[in-house]
């Protein structure tokens, strides 16, 4: 079983982020430099992507009957996001999607994102450039699909923990570029609780401040990235909001406590001591405090708020849960 996806477990996946842009998107186009096939229906994309100053991967699962020689074909969309791990390969190896029949009809989409990328195009100091992790997803990968792979233009996206994030994030900046978005313990209002974001990253040697800036001189960076501040736009976009509330719940077995963050740590006293999942407590409240915000707005919010931790098996629960809203989207049901 994957081990909850936490600030520790991802120090053994860090990779080093370019410290400046390269080429930029208009001067060089992404392109698929490798394709494996992993199983029937999984296929690997490398991308080398000016956006990310470098290579990226793409996790695709074809639908039955997908022809990649066919272009006459469109598929409708599903992007599944990782965590702040960005390992795309999660969704296909611990959710068993490939098994789910509702989406024998759909091309889903998993690409990758730098270590703790934040789904942004990173602030880098005013200067911009990679990892430009946005234009990645919705620019190269996008023009990809729809160019060589058979995608349409109606397209869900659900994402886990910090996907959760971008899964919002993405469909609010964007109105109309999705129909619909699910959440499943995202870290989705980061102006919340600076601290998680900041202790997160300075406990995987990130310098935080490279994605959106100061959160105090450059709060309007902050708050253009923040999906809280994006309800106006998603009143026609129906939305699933779950998070846990770091307690031990139902699927915790055996219970793996979160490792101490030194940062992180400091937000241990807001919460009750039964807590044992402080990354799941700082995701319920700010996944509470976004569903509030949205049901004033008028946006279309299903939510679901319970007793667990910030791991894997109940993101797997809440992605069947949430599957049904997210294919009707898609025309799918």
């Amino acid at each position: 079983m994957r081990k909850r996806t936490t600030f520790a477990a991802l120090t053994a996946l860090l990779v080093s982020l370019p410290a400046s842009a390269a080429a930029s998107p208009a001067e060089e186009k992404a392109e698929v430099i490798e394709r494996t096939q992993i199983r029937d229906r999984v296929v690997d994309l490398t991308v080398k992507s000016p956006a990310l100053g470098g290579n990226g991967k793409v996790r695709l699962m074809t639908p039955e009957g997908w022809n990649e020689n066919d272009r006459s074909k469109r598929w409708p969309v599903l992007y599944l996001l990782p965590g702040g791990d960005g390992d795309y390969t999660a969704f296909t190896e611990q959710y068993d999607i490939e098994n789910i029949p509702e989406l024998r009809d759909v091309l889903v989409v998993s690409p990758n994102m730098p270590m703790f990328g934040f789904y942004s195009n990173w602030w880098n100091n005013g200067k911009g450039g990679a990892p430009a992790v946005e234009d990645f997803h919705l620019k190269e990968v996008r023009t990809i699909l729809e160019r060589d792979y058979g995608a349409g233009t109606r397209r869900a996206v659900a994402g886990e923990s910090q996907g959760g994030y971008g899964a919002l994030k993405y469909a609010g900046k964007h109105p109309g570029m999705f129909r619909a978005a699910a959440s499943y313990s995202g870290f989705v209002h980061p102006i919340q609780y600076v601290k998680a974001i900041s202790g997160g990253a300075e406990y995987l040697k990130i310098d935080w401040r490279r994605i959106w800036g100061d959160p105090v001189r450059q709060r309007h960076i902050w708050e253009a990235n923040d999906p809280y501040h994006m309800a106006d736009r998603l009143r026609d976009t129906p939305v699933y909001i779950a998070s846990g509330d770091g307690t031990p719940g139902e699927l915790d077995k055996p219970l793996e406590p979160d490792p101490i963050i030194p940062g992180l740590q400091d937000l241990a006293v807001l919460f009750p001591k039964e807590v044992v999942s402080l990354t799941e407590a700082v995701m319920g409240d700010e996944s509470r405090t976004v569903a509030h915000r949205y049901i004033e707005a008028g946006v279309p919010v299903t939510t679901h708020f319970f007793r667990g931790t910030h791991g894997p098996a109940y993101w797997k629960r809440e992605l069947h849960t949430s599957l049904p809203m997210l294919l009707r989207a898609l025309g799918q049901r």
